[in-house]
C-alpha cells in the first residue's frame, strides 16, 4: 500500500487531483491510499505518508517542511506547474512512486 500525502493551501484544491491520482492508480493495479491536507496539516499528516507532495502555489513551504519531512524520512517535492493546472493524476501518481522509489 502506498500513502501518498498532497498539501495545498487549503486541501481543496488538490481534491480532484486526488481523486485523478486514485483512478490512475487502479488502472495501474497499484494499492495506494491518496489524500490532500490543508497546509497547516501537512505536518502532522505526513507521519502517515511515504511522500509528501507540495501544490506548486506552496512552493514557499518546502523548506520548512523538509526539515520534518528528513526527520521521518518522507521525501517531499513540488508538484509539477503543468501537471497540477491539468489534474494530470497519471504524471503526479509516477512522480509520487519515483519519490517512493518505486
Amino acid at each position: 500500500m502506498k500513502r501518498i500525502l498532497l498539501a495545498c493551501s487549503s486541501g481543496m484544491s488538490t481534491s480532484l487531483l486526488v481523486q485523478k491520482m486514485k483512478e490512475a492508480a487502479e488502472k495501474r493495479g497499484i494499492e495506494a491510499e491518496i489524500w490532500a491536507v490543508a497546509q497547516d496539516k501537512a505536518e502532522s499528516e505526513m507521519s502517515h505518508a511515504d511522500c509528501l507532495l507540495i501544490g506548486p502555489q506552496m512552493r514557499f513551504l518546502k523548506k520548512k517542511l523538509e526539515k520534518t519531512a528528513e526527520a521521518n524520512g518522507i521525501p517531499l517535492d513540488i508538484i509539477d506547474p503543468i501537471a497540477y493546472g491539468r489534474i494530470d493524476g497519471e504524471a503526479v501518481l509516477i512522480k509520487a512512486l519515483d519519490l517512493i522509489g518505486e
